[in-house]
């Protein structure tokens, strides 16, 4: 996987007032954990734009320093409730022997037949939670999609991988073709149309059986006189 150096600066104190200062420097107060005991620095809040504002999935190595660097991963992120901007961020420390989970985004190629066909490409998951040695995790989780029809799915099963595993239930869907819905209300319609049709022809086959019967009780009244 990818990786992004972000250089920051330990902090000497911590606590609300202190966070304050450094936003308003336009620095972001972050926390390493995951090692023996948690470092709190800053780094400018630019330095994580590519890491936040991105679709894909990087590791992270923080550099404190020519000397001092760990490698680690984006864990939680806070943000203003008005003004979008970063108030906080916590990363975890990556060791090459732990196993880590991290979501990865998903990445489909090929045009369906199915959408060639009229039906909708549906992208239920666009990303999947994996757990995996920090060497095996991927960048990103490519299905090819070129062979699916109308109506066929890609499970989360069919995805299998051998260096890492998937933290979802099997039964999850990853992405699937369905209908247009557009084509399902043309059908419903031609059904109908077809229905009225039938119902309009036997209404008229039975017009003649009722003539028919309308002539022979003449007929017998006529016998009569």
């Amino acid at each position: 996987m990818k990786s992004i150096t972000i250089n920051g600066s330990k902090r000497e104190s911590v606590g609300k007032s202190s966070s304050r200062l450094l936003r308003n420097a336009g620095q972001v107060p972050c926390v390493l954990y995951g090692g023996e005991g948690p470092i709190h620095f800053s780094a400018p809040e630019l330095a994580f734009s590519k890491l936040v504002y991105t679709a894909n999935a990087y590791t992270v190595v923080i550099a404190f320093g020519e000397k001092e660097s760990y490698n680690a991963i984006l864990q939680d992120i806070q943000f203003h409730p008005v003004s979008d901007k970063i108030l906080h961020i916590d990363f975890y420390q990556l060791f090459d022997d732990k196993k880590i989970s991290m979501d990865i985004p998903v990445k489909v190629s090929g045009n369906p037949i199915g959408v060639k066909l009229g039906g909708n490409l549906q992208r239920n998951k666009r990303k999947l939670r994996i757990k995996a040695l920090p060497t095996n995790l991927p960048d990103n989780i490519e299905i090819d999609i070129a062979e699916l029809n109308i109506g066929d799915k890609v499970y989360i099963t069919q995805l299998f991988n051998e260096n890492y595993e998937f933290l979802h239930p099997d039964n999850t869907v990853v992405c699937q073709v369905r209908r247009a819905r557009a084509a399902l209300v043309v059908e419903t319609e031609e059904g109908e149309g077809e229905e009225g049709e039938e119902g309009a022809e036997e209404g008229s086959e039975g017009t003649p059986k009722e003539s028919e019967s309308t002539e022979g009780k003449e007929s017998s009244e006529a016998k009569e006189d």
